[in-house]
């Protein structure tokens, strides 16, 4: 596959087969991904990756966990910007609201929603899952580092026949995640991720999220 299919290929999978997903093809790709590159050399990404009894274990968790705290806990930091502006605003709603209408849900069924969010703490039933975390020093920076080797990961999978899901909504639940996962207090948890094989007969994985057009966000001068 060239890099430039594993790009237009990658999307947000929310449903994904139950087929397993051979272990040393994910030891092979978080491999290759460590040759994303990050400013001095830092490489501040440290990953863990869920499989079999430990993913149904920590599953049965959040299960219990989305129940007590539907609201969450205490978050280490915001995922989108308190006051976000357009075109900022508008590009969220508007994939929500594709990614709603594509099973039916409607703006007003409340239920409907939140039902569909909370899938996102089973993994939309991927068999591994990964999560991401960075030393607390770090700053801006380094966690553009992390968005270089997380893109690398998900292209590298595209070449490996799998799909992904990258999930910030696990900021809400830090305290939960680094416990299983014996996080040291110096790491803040930062998003996970759902890997497997997509459902590709299933509703909510038969839209793409809209892209800008070029003149929207680059300017070219003298070129």
């Amino acid at each position: 596959m060239k890099v430039s299919e594993a790009v237009e290929s990658r999307k947000s999978v929310r449903q994904f087969l139950s087929d397993p997903v051979d272990p040393a093809v994910i030891r092979a790709v978080l491999s290759r991904a460590a040759r994303a590159p990050s400013g001095g050399n830092l490489q501040p990404w440290r990953v863990h990756v869920l499989g079999g009894e430990s993913l149904a274990r920590f599953k049965a968790i959040m299960a219990a966990r989305v129940v007590e705290a539907p609201a969450g806990e205490q978050a280490e930091y915001d995922v989108y910007p308190r006051e976000l502006s357009s075109p900022y605003r508008d590009r969220r709603y508007q994939v929500g609201e594709d990614l709603y209408r594509s099973i039916g849900v409607t703006r007003d069924d409340r239920p409907g929603r939140l039902r569909q969010f909370a899938r996102n703490y089973a993994f939309f039933d991927a068999p591994l899952a990964l999560f991401c975390s960075v030393d607390r020093q770090m700053g801006a920076p380094q966690w553009a580092d992390l968005g270089m080797f997380l893109q690398t990961v998900m292209l590298l999978l595209r070449e490996a026949g799998l799909h992904s899901c990258t999930q910030e909504c696990w900021a809400r639940y830090p305290q939960t995640v680094g416990e299983f996962l014996a996080l040291p207090p110096q790491r803040m948890l930062f998003c996970g991720m759902a890997i497997g094989y997509e459902d590709s007969a299933a509703p909510i994985n038969q839209w793409r999220a809209a892209r800008v057009p070029l003149e929207d966000f680059a300017q070219f001068d003298g070129v």
